[in-house]
């Protein structure tokens, strides 16, 4: 008997007793409650650089890059990050081998770990460092993974939006946190990053001990471990992907091969471009308040500092605005289709994006403001949720679903991320003020074409029972 088969026979009990073990009274509430926690983490890690991003440019580029650029050579070098990025998708598919639940416990507490290391970085490379370790474990979504295998496909889209519209919420602790422990200067912006750090590791703690693995998991993996290695080689032969047990490899031959897939992936790369908009939100914010300061006189760096309680007042409404389209998807996608909510969402984000600009720089006030960054930013989400997460999963077995979660966005990440990188350049070139500019103006083309290539080419995924899902349409 080889060591591969050694060490199948040793799980094959293992994974018997974890499906027999009984669930007890209650497990679903509590599993959604500390799914929700993780999830409140992950949308916090994400989302901090974003809503930190003159204040960390301010502290640590500035000395060195200066205040106009500050922002601008941020963004350049925090795209290095992207490799991490990239490097974290051969690291996902080893969920759909070795389990779901070891991946959610350890991606949550390097969650916590990184805000701990920007939250000590006095130089550019230690910030970097701690953006690198967000990068790498916070695109998994693990947790969108528990939801999607463990709730009933009626609902599944309803309570992922919910869980996420909750999530989203829980952003506002970055403006709270702001407001408390930054109220008129920069001073204190430490503090900001440790106390999230401090709820991921308990998060962490959570999951490790309270949740399970997820059933659908453990039935695959027990039907692969019961499988004779003999059918195994042949099933392979016959190019039956779904007798195997993931990979990227085969996740990427499998999304090739398969018209849904294909398609999908091509629309992401192209919808992909929109997340050029969040990343300079936050600047926007700050150098459109910034201008009446600017023109009394002040240099600069002063008027930014006076703007801060005013971008911290939007961004009290930004959660709000961005968990309302979060909500609202799950429900519209439930009962009219994913197809539909994909349409809807894509146009709320171009629409509201174009409303935040001109209002970041027209001075309207502060929480509406927020509230329209928010819903642009929401709405981008949610069109790639649905489109990604969403849609991917319920066109992928359950053996290849999470490899498949890592090649959709490592693809689409390639090919969009390209234009993203002009989009860099561009706001290199013309300096931090521009930003908002220059993301609207590369960043709406692009979802709009990826939206055209949903309606045109991608079927529907509504109501699909994931258990069901066998791998076998070609095209």
């Amino acid at each position: 008997m080889t060591n591969q088969a050694q060490k199948e026979a040793r799980e094959l009990p293992r994974r018997e007793r974890q499906l027999a073990k009984p669930k007890g009274r209650g497990y679903m509430a509590y599993l959604l409650l500390i799914v929700s926690v993780v999830y409140i983490s992950d949308e916090v890690a994400s989302s901090i650089g974003m809503q930190m991003q003159s204040v960390i440019a301010q502290v640590i580029f500035a000395p060195v890059f200066g205040q106009e650029f500050a922002v601008a050579r941020m963004s350049m070098l925090t795209s290095v990050t992207m490799a991490a990025s990239l490097l974290a998708m051969f690291y996902k598919p080893l969920s759909d081998r070795y389990g779901r639940k070891p991946f959610l416990v350890i991606n949550t507490l390097f969650m916590g770990l990184s805000m701990v290391v920007v939250s000590v970085a006095t130089s550019i490379p230690v910030y970097l460092l701690g953006a690198m370790i967000i990068a790498f474990f916070t695109p998994h979504d693990m947790q969108a993974v528990y939801i999607l295998e463990t709730t009933p496909p009626r609902h599944r889209a309803k309570i992922f939006s919910v869980i996420k519209a909750i999530s989203t919420l829980g952003v506002m602790v970055i403006p709270l946190l702001r407001r408390a422990l930054m109220p008129e200067g920069v001073e204190g912006w430490r503090l900001v990053y440790a106390v999230p750090s401090v709820v991921a590791l308990i998060a962490a703690i959570l999951a490790l001990f309270f949740i399970r693995e997820t059933d659908a998991f453990l039935i695959k993996r027990l039907e692969y471990l019961r499988t004779d290695p003999a059918r195994r080689d042949a099933a392979k032969q016959a190019k039956q992907v779904e007798q195997g047990q993931g990979g990227l490899v085969a996740a990427m031959r499998y999304c090739f091969r398969h018209r849904q897939l294909r398609w999908l992936l091509i629309a992401g790369s192209f919808l992909m471009w929109g997340f050029l908009m969040p990343m300079y939100y936050e600047a926007t914010m700050t150098h459109g308040y910034a201008a009446p300061f600017l023109a009394q006189g002040m240099a600069l760096e002063a008027a930014k500092t006076a703007a801060m309680p005013l971008v911290t007042q939007a961004l009290f409404l930004f959660p709000v605005g961005c968990a309302l389209p979060q909500l609202a998807h799950g429900f519209l996608s439930d009962k009219w289709g994913r197809k539909p909510t994909v349409i809807i969402m894509a146009l709320c984000a171009v629409g509201g994006f174009l409303l935040f600009y001109l209002g970041a720089g027209l001075g309207w006030i502060p929480w509406l403001v927020g509230l329209l960054c928010g819903a642009a930013v929401g709405s981008t989400w949610s069109t790639m949720d649905i489109s990604g997460p969403i849609m991917c999963s319920e066109s992928a077995p359950t053996n290849l679903r999470s490899s498949v979660l890592s090649v959709q966005p490592l693809l689409s990440g390639i090919f969009g991320g390209i234009v993203m990188a002009a989009g860099i350049v561009l706001v290199n070139i013309f300096g931090d003020a521009y930003a908002g500019t220059i993301s609207l103006a590369v960043a709406a083309p692009g979802m709009l074409i990826g939206l055209a290539i949903i309606i045109i080419k991608v079927r529907e995924t509504k109501h699909v029972n994931l258990r069901e899902i066998t791998g076998l349409e070609e095209g």
